[in-house]
């Protein structure tokens, strides 16, 4: 018998009960990408306007990995490159350029204690040249890491969809091919984040020559169904989302042209809407009782608030912005870059030079647009929330907190002193910002 089916052995033995404890942590982790149903939203503790920080701890390599939070542990991914630091271009500009970053990677799985920032544990999932190009804005570990508390599952696109325990040690790693998210002849860089659900990882690899969603077992890695989705979408970077209902589970994909949902159980396309912006890259959500979904870039920058029952083409015909299935829609304010955030009874959209937009998360109306800092700075970051604020973060580092409410009000504005990128993470009390050089925790 292998070490690794060894491995296996142990873990499946493990699985009850770390699912009997997971329960009652719930509210201390951020597990994903948004962290729990990527929400975007953690109650239950004070969270700060202006703070303090309270570690600070270096980060090897260029990664817009976001953190994310299990027990007292820490995770990221990163690429480290073996010719030293990876070049990145931040900032609002429309250029198409490849960064020349083509050299070998070691692509990295660090873990970090909650409470001090001391690096745990540092284990290398690949090593070689990447087989995909990435944009000077992107890097070589866009993706984020995702656990159930019983597996940390990371997927490096091109370079592999890898599962550990918790403690870093390896039970299988799996090689899916190049996924080469490409425009305008220019690789852009895989993002899309793994999501786990019950026994299943699901993967959203939209590359223009071979679109699919895929699911995959956790226990062995395994393939279960895969759907090619080359008639309805021509690229994407967005992270999948279960929808789990009593009569039905759903995979809600962002997409261009189509965003699509499809049967967990087998992969069965359940309904599809007329897409917007042709580079969908926010990710889909629920809350009151919707599935929200926005893109952005071209014509079109929508958000729509979507019933869960929804079955067949439900797209708007030309003007609607509601039928059976799309309680509304906002056809031009949507998102582009970010995930949108619905928080209390409203809806919060940012767009990548800085307008904050609060809607009635139920009906669509608008309450406000509030430009934060001049507009010459970009955010790519996903706003999060807890205890009643905001917290949106520029590329520059700066953090804007905002209390939530129909009317736009600034508590405070803090700086990181670096570069933000990556989404944040929140749990009990504290906010993790993967910055380009640091992983901070402030309070």
């Amino acid at each position: 018998m292998s070490v690794l089916m060894r491995r296996r052995d142990l873990f499946a033995a493990s699985l009850l009960l770390r699912a009997r404890t997971s329960a009652s942590v719930a509210t201390s982790n951020w597990p994903s990408f948004r962290g729990q149903e990527a929400s975007g939203v953690s109650d239950g503790f004070p969270l700060p306007a202006a703070w303090s920080i309270r570690w600070k701890a270096p980060v090897a390599g260029l990664g817009h990995s976001s953190p994310v939070v299990w027990g007292n542990r820490v995770y990221i991914g990163t690429a480290v490159s073996a010719s030293g630091k990876a070049p990145l271009k931040l900032g609002l500009y429309g250029d198409r350029d490849a960064a020349e970053d083509d050299g070998e990677q070691s692509w990295k799985i660090l873990c970090f204690d909650k409470r001090s920032g001391k690096l745990l544990w540092d284990r290398t999932a690949r090593k070689a040249t990447p087989r995909a190009q990435r944009h000077r804005k992107a890097t070589h570990s866009n993706s984020t890491l995702a656990t159930d508390g019983r597996v940390l599952v990371a997927f490096f696109g091109s370079e592999g969809l890898h599962c550990y325990t918790l403690d870093g040690t390896l039970l299988w790693s799996k090689d899916l091919g190049a996924v080469n998210v490409s425009k305008y002849g220019v690789g852009w860089g895989y993002a899309s984040s793994p999501t786990l659900h019950g026994d299943r990882i699901l993967l959203q690899c939209d590359a223009p020559d071979n679109p699919y969603l895929v699911a995959h077992s956790i226990s062995n890695g395994e393939e279960i169904w895969r759907v090619r989705r080359a008639q309805v979408c021509e690229r994407s970077w967005a992270t999948p989302f279960v929808h789990h209902q009593a009569n039905r589970t759903q995979v809600v994909a962002n997409g261009w042209p189509w965003v699509v949902s499809y049967d967990f159980q087998t992969g069965r396309e359940l309904w599809r809407l007329k897409s917007g912006g042709d580079n969908p890259i926010p990710t889909p959500f629920r809350a009151h009782g919707f599935i929200y979904v926005a893109n952005g870039h071209g014509a079109e920058a929508p958000v729509w608030a979507i019933r869960p029952e929804a079955s067949g083409d439900i797209s708007l015909a030309d003007g609607e912005r509601s039928n059976k299935f799309v309680a509304w829609c906002e056809p031009r304010n949507g998102a582009y870059i970010q995930t949108p955030l619905v928080y209390r009874d409203w809806l919060y959209s940012g767009t990548n030079n800085g307008v904050l937009k609060c809607y009635d998360a139920k009906s669509g109306k608008l309450h406000y647009q509030q430009r934060l800092g001049t507009g010459l700075t970009g955010f790519s970051a996903s706003p999060v929330a807890g205890d009643g604020k905001i917290y949106c973060s520029s590329e520059e580092g700066d953090v804007y907190v905002v209390a939530a409410g129909r009317e736009y009000r600034e508590l405070v504005r803090n700086t990181l002193e670096d570069s933000v990128m990556a989404t944040p993470a929140i749990s009990e009390g504290v906010l993790y910002f993967r910055t380009r050089e640091f992983l901070i925790a402030v309070s």
